[in-house]
This record gives C-alpha cells, sequence and structure tokens, in this order.
C-alpha cells in the first residue's frame, strides 16, 4: 500500500474523500475540504439527504448557503463510495438507557465503508469514543466486511472531531486538529488531507489510543467543572447566598476557572464521560469522580424543579393550578439541537407535580421536538395567565424579550421569573416588578 499516491491521488481529484455522516461534523467538513479535493457525503438518511439539496431545516449549516452544486455531492446510495479513497467518518456515539456506549452508529458505518471501500484506502474517524474502540471493534468489522487485511491493504486513522455548534469564532479552521494513525505514511495522509482546510494547526497525536483519550476527557474535565459549580449553587442557594455574585468575585482572580451553574444536555458533554466509564470498569477500574460529576449534573432537572415549585408555594396567594412557560427546549442557545434535552427533563418532572408547564422555542423546530418527546412547543403569543417563566437557554431572541411587555402575560401580581441560564439581570427584573430565582 502506498499511500504518497493516494495523497497525489485526492490532490489532483482522481480519488474522492467520503465522508459519512452528514451532520455538525460532516457538513463543515464536506464543505471546507470541498474547496481542495473531490468530495462525497453519505448519509444513510434518504430524507436528510433531500433536506441538504433543498437547503431545508438547515439554519445551523451557514457553510450550505455558499455552497452551490450540493446535489451532486451527497448520496443516500453507498454503492458510490466505491469511488473514494479516503473515507472520514463522522456519526454520533450516543448512550443507550443503560448509560453504556450505544455502538450501532459507528459500527453501521463501518459496515458500510468495509462493503464499498476499495483496495489502498485510508479510513479516519472522527466519532468520540473510548481508548481502543477504533482498533478492537472498527478494524475488524473494516476486514470481515471488506475482505481486506488492516496495515496491507487498508489504513486505518483517528482524528476527533472539536465542532462547537452555533459557535463563529471557533470554527472547523480555527481549531487545532488533532491525528492519528496506524504508521508514519498513513498519518502523513491524514495530515496532509486536514492541514489543507485546518488554519490553527495539527497536533500528531503519539497513537490512535492516544488521539481517543485525549478527545473524552476534554469533554469530562468540562462536565467536572460544571458539575461543581452546580454542586456549589446548590450549597450557596441553602445558605442564602446568590451564586452569580460569589462565581464574579472569584473569577477576578487570574486562574479561577469562569464555569456556569446550569442543565448539561447535549450530544457530547453529558454523554462522553460514560465511554470512557464504561471502558475503564470493564477493565477492572470503577470511576469515582467522574461518575459523581455525572450524577450530580442528571439531577440538576430535578432540583430547578423543586426550587421553582417551592419559590411558587412560598407566594402563592391562590389554590389555583400553576401555570408555568418554559423558554427554550434546545441543550444550547441558538441551534435547533435538541438531543438529550434536559429542559424535556424539567418538563416532565413540573408536570409530576401537577403543574400545567408549556414550552416555548423559536429556534427548535416544532416537529422534531414532537417526534422526540411528544411535546407540542407553543407561540408566544400563547404564553397567557402564567405563574412563572422559566428561562432555560440563552436565546439571543429571549434577550430581547420586553419585561414591561412579559408582565402583562401573568395572572397575578406575583410574576416569577426563573434564570437557569442568568439571562437577566437581577436588579433590573425586580425592579420591574418582578420576583427573580437563579442558579
Amino acid at each position: 500500500m502506498h499511500d504518497k499516491n493516494l495523497f497525489k491521488d485526492l490532490v489532483n481529484k482522481k480519488k474522492k474523500i467520503a465522508i459519512i455522516g452528514l451532520g455538525y461534523v460532516g457538513i463543515p467538513l464536506l464543505v471546507n475540504l470541498d474547496r481542495h479535493f473531490n468530495v462525497l457525503g453519505f448519509d444513510i438518511s434518504r430524507e436528510k439527504i433531500n433536506d441538504i439539496i433543498n437547503k431545508k431545516n438547515l439554519d445551523d449549516f451557514p457553510e450550505l448557503e455558499r455552497f452551490s452544486g450540493i446535489g451532486t455531492k451527497i448520496t443516500s446510495d453507498e454503492k458510490e463510495l466505491n469511488s473514494a479513497g479516503f473515507f472520514i467518518v463522522t456519526v454520533p456515539t450516543p448512550v443507550d438507557i443503560h448509560n453504556n456506549p450505544d455502538l450501532t452508529p459507528v459500527i453501521g458505518a463501518t459496515e458500510i465503508v468495509g462493503r464499498n471501500m476499495p483496495k489502498g484506502s485510508i479510513i479516519v474517524y472522527e466519532s468520540t469514543v473510548y481508548p481502543g474502540l477504533t482498533e478492537e471493534i472498527c478494524i475488524p468489522l473494516l476486514e470481515k466486511h471488506s475482505g481486506f487485511k488492516s496495515m496491507i491493504d487498508f489504513k486505518v486513522g483517528y482524528s476527533p472531531e472539536r465542532i462547537n455548534p452555533g459557535d463563529r469564532l471557533h470554527a472547523l479552521e480555527n481549531i487545532i486538529k488533532i491525528v492519528s494513525a496506524q504508521d508514519e505514511e498513513s498519518l502523513k495522509t491524514v495530515e496532509g488531507v486536514y492541514s489543507k482546510i485546518i488554519k490553527a494547526g495539527i497536533y500528531r497525536a503519539e497513537s490512535i489510543r492516544v488521539a481517543e483519550a485525549a478527545k473524552v476527557i476534554e469533554n469530562i474535565q468540562r462536565d467536572l467543572n460544571i458539575a461543581l459549580v452546580n454542586e456549589l449553587a446548590m450549597i450557596f442557594e441553602k445558605m442564602g447566598i446568590d451564586s452569580s455574585q460569589v462565581f464574579n468575585a472569584a473569577k477576578t482572580k487570574w486562574n479561577f476557572l469562569d464555569f456556569k451553574p446550569g442543565l448539561v444536555g447535549g450530544h457530547c458533554i453529558g454523554v462522553d464521560p460514560f465511554y470512557l466509564t464504561y471502558k475503564a470498569s470493564e477493565m477492572g477500574y470503577h470511576p469515582e469522580i467522574i461518575l459523581a460529576g455525572r450524577r450530580i449534573n442528571e439531577n440538576m432537572s430535578a432540583y430547578i424543579g423543586t426550587e421553582i415549585v417551592k419559590n411558587l408555594l412560598k407566594y402563592s396567594v391562590s389554590s389555583e393550578k400553576f401555570r408555568i412557560a418554559l423558554f427554550g427546549v434546545t441543550f444550547k442557545e441558538n441551534i435547533k439541537d435538541i438531543r438529550n434535552s434536559k429542559i424535556v427533563e424539567l418538563f416532565n418532572h413540573l408536570s409530576k407535580f401537577g403543574i400545567e408547564t408549556s414550552i416555548y422555542d423559536p429556534v427548535a423546530n416544532k416537529e422534531e421536538v414532537y417526534k422526540e418527546y411528544k411535546i407540542k412547543l407553543i407561540d408566544y403569543k400563547d404564553i397567557n395567565d402564567i405563574d412563572g417563566a422559566v428561562f432555560c437557554v440563552a436565546h439571543d431572541e429571549f434577550k430581547q424579550i420586553s419585561l414591561a411587555e412579559l408582565k402583562t402575560r401573568f395572572k397575578n401580581n406575583n410574576p416569577y421569573i426563573f434564570d437557569i441560564k442568568g439571562i437577566f439581570n437581577k436588579e433590573l427584573v425586580e425592579n420591574n416588578g418582578y420576583r427573580y430565582w437563579r442558579l
């Protein structure tokens, strides 16, 4: 196998680069790599392919607005993949209901690549996995479905994705790219491909397992730091101290890490730690700190829901059923992604208390929310006679809401704003006649 010839064929566009999985990772890769190579995007969902071609439900992919001729670059027909020589797998790696790794997407993608890759290919995985998964599971599957032999007929690399959805500053080209591969020759090819689009630079990891481990601990570190400030916020709540004021004071020291308390959802931070803890447990080590952080963050929806109920009861002047409007359902501000939404858990928690709860989110796709969670989103005009407004996501649109106008949508003289994300200025809210609670 001659990797130098492969790279030359890629640069000369004799061979294609195939991207397997067209989502937050795959689409930016496709658009950026297409400027230098002949690129083919593949997804098993025909519906997604049609949406991309018709630019439907793609508000989170501004790259596609400048991309013409996308229809000739994407497919759901796996047989078209045999024209490629370099494959990048970008499918999600979720967990199941028991928080064990659900490898269905990555196994399915690997089997598709194995069935269709020509001899001499390089396959690079970007999906977040536990250390060892690429070599222990993916390579044997590639061998099985291709009939080829690793290191002789094909080679494998790993280059973890670091996309931050909705973040225009830290775009793909502005984030240092970790690359790794089975040997020096294939590593040069992997580095050469990514070097064409990454302005921030390339970091060569010493092995695939090192690169896998580096990726998974990035989100574990964030998860633990958020768990710490969540626990501190709960402690300060009991002490009657405003945690935001504490954190603002503390961050005047140069080495204080400025993390904010809140709900930890989405497809990365709330999921990735379980990949490492699963593998560690399998090898006889039972993690404590990592899982403790996960438990704190997993319980935040119930904690916040209970605090909302306690505060409403404290100032209630009526025996009528409480009505609550949740503002936001996406896992992050200004994007449509609703995967692993902890706001849905909050919704369910409040509903169990017999509170009439609704959700308004101008960014989320109503059909997707109903399909995924069986919850019908309401419009802003439908928010009326509420006892509390709970701001769960820091969408830009929410920051523009008039506090005076919002007040007309409450049913009594004790309007309550619960500000999970710290969107509003506490004094301003209270000066507008609201009661105010935040983490």
